[in-house]
């Protein structure tokens, strides 16, 4: 009798749920140097880079909610240097949702980008 095959699963990503609520927020959240965009988020959870996220977002007023992929691309360990925020930054995938996505943020962030203000990464 044959067994079936075994397949190994397949790690489930991870969902993340936020809700940026100002503009300053966005921009200390953004990080255009990414490519296609990406987004830190606070979290105290264990990644890994590479890991899959899934991401919920809320944009200020939007209405939107923007479900976009992507993958993690940045780690800010506990402790960091500097006092920044624990967290992970999110690659946003080259698909329609990522840059749909990253297209709002840039057109909220129009002339705000180049700002030498302190970001929650660099």
């Amino acid at each position: 009798m044959n067994e079936p095959l075994k397949r190994p699963l397949a790690a489930r990503p991870g969902v993340l749920s936020l809700n940026i609520s100002s503009k300053s927020a966005l921009y200390a959240a953004y990080m255009p140097f990414i490519k296609n965009g990406g987004f830190f988020v606070p979290t105290a959870r264990d990644y890994k880079l590479g890991d899959e996220i899934f991401m919920l977002l809320s944009l200020m007023d939007d209405t939107t909610k923007y479900a976009v992929a992507g993958t993690v691309a940045w780690l800010t360990p506990a402790g960091a240097q500097g006092n920044k925020t624990q967290g992970i930054g999110v690659q946003f995938g080259d698909d329609e949702a990522g840059q749909g996505l990253r297209s709002r943020i840039e057109t909220i962030l129009a002339g705000h980008l180049s700002s030498s203000r302190p970001t929650h990464t660099i």
